[in-house]
C-alpha cells in the first residue's frame, strides 16, 4: 500500500496483524534497510496489536526524491501516513536512523504519541558527524554501495551472529546494495547533521531505550545521553548484540515494546 505525503512523495507501507486492533505500533527501520527489517519483531507482536511498517523516504518501495533530507521531514512523512489510515495515537519504535526519526516525531507530534522505543540510536552522532557521514556517503556513490559491505557487516552484527545466521545477514546485505546511491547519500547527510539533544526534555511518554552491548555505531554513551534527557525513560544493554538488535535479538525488542504498547 502507498500513502502520499504533503509534498507528493509516495511512502510504501504494510500493516501486520488486525488493522482495527486497539493497540497500534509503528516501527521505523535503520539506514538503507526497508520495512522487512522489522519482520521478526512484527511477527511476535502481530496477535496483540496492529503494526505499521513503512519504507522511509528514499528507501525500499517509497519514492526517492533528491535531498536534502531531514529527520523532521521523515517525521512529518509518518504523520501523513497516519492521517491516510486514520491512526490517531501510536506506540513508536525506531532503530538507528529510525530511532532518530522517532525522536523527531516525538518532538514534532507529541499528541500522537503514546509511548516510544529507541533502539541502537542517538540524538546526535557527535562533533565530527558531518565529515564522517559525508565520507561514507561519498564512498557509497563513488565506489558503489557494495564497497561498504565489509564495514557494514561488522557494525550491524556480532561476530557470532554473522557466523551463525548467514542467511539473515545476506538479506540485509541484499537490501543495502539495492539502495539508490543518491538517496543513500541524502540519508547519510541527514544523520550527519541531526542534533535533537536540546529537545529531549520535551518528550514526556513512557520510553524504552535499548542498545547492544557491542554497538560501536551508536554506543552506550549516546544511549545514556537520551536516557538522561528523557524523563522517566529506562535504559537496557542487550548482552552480546551489536547495532541492529531488532534482527539480532528480536525477542528482547518485542518484549520492550510489549511493556509500553
Amino acid at each position: 500500500m502507498f500513502a502520499q505525503t504533503r509534498d507528493g512523495t509516495r511512502i510504501g507501507y504494510s500493516i501486520v496483524g488486525d488493522a482495527n486492533a486497539p493497540k497500534k505500533i509503528v516501527l521505523l527501520h535503520s539506514l538503507a534497510m526497508d520495512r522487512a527489517f522489522w519482520a521478526p519483531v512484527a511477527e511476535k507482536l502481530s496477535k496483540e496489536a496492529a503494526i505499521l511498517i513503512l519504507d522511509c523516504r528514499g528507501h525500499g518501495q517509497s519514492d526517492k526524491p533528491q535531498g536534502p533530507y531531514t529527520a523532521e521531514q521523515f517525521a512529518d512523512d509518518l504523520a501523513d501516513v497516519l492521517d491516510s489510515i486514520d491512526w490517531k495515537t501510536i506506540t513508536l519504535g525506531g532503530c538507528s536512523m529510525g530511532g532518530c526519526v522517532a525522536l523527531a516525531f516525538a518532538i514534532r507530534h507529541p499528541a500522537r504519541l503514546k509511548s516510544l522505543g529507541l533502539f541502537d540510536t542517538t540524538a546526535c552522532y557527535g562533533e565530527d558527524a558531518h565529515s564522517a557521514w559525508k565520507e561514507r556517503a561519498d564512498k557509497g556513490v563513488s565506489d558503489g554501495l557494495a564497497s561498504l559491505i565489509p564495514f557494514q557487516k561488522t557494525r550491524w552484527f556480532s561476530d557470532k551472529f554473522n557466523a551463525e545466521h548467514a542467511d539473515l545477514v545476506q538479506k540485509c546485505v541484499d537490501v543495502f546494495v539495492a539502495n539508490e546511491p543518491h538517496a543513500y547519500h541524502a540519508a547519510c547527510m541527514m544523520l550527519g547533521t541531526a542534533d535533537l539533544r536540546s529537545q529531549l526534555g520535551q518528550i514526556n511518554v513512557p520510553t524504552r531505550i535499548l542498545v547492544g552491548e557491542q554497538d560501536y555505531a551508536t554506543p552506550l554513551p549516546m544511549a545514556e545521553t537520551m536516557h538522561k534527557g528523557i524523563k522517566g525513560s529506562t535504559l537496557t544493554v542487550i548482552p552480546g548484540a551489536r547495532h541492529l538488535s531488532p534482527v539480532e535479538a528480536p525477542d528482547v525488542i518485542a518484549t520492550a515494546l510489549r511493556e509500553i504498547m
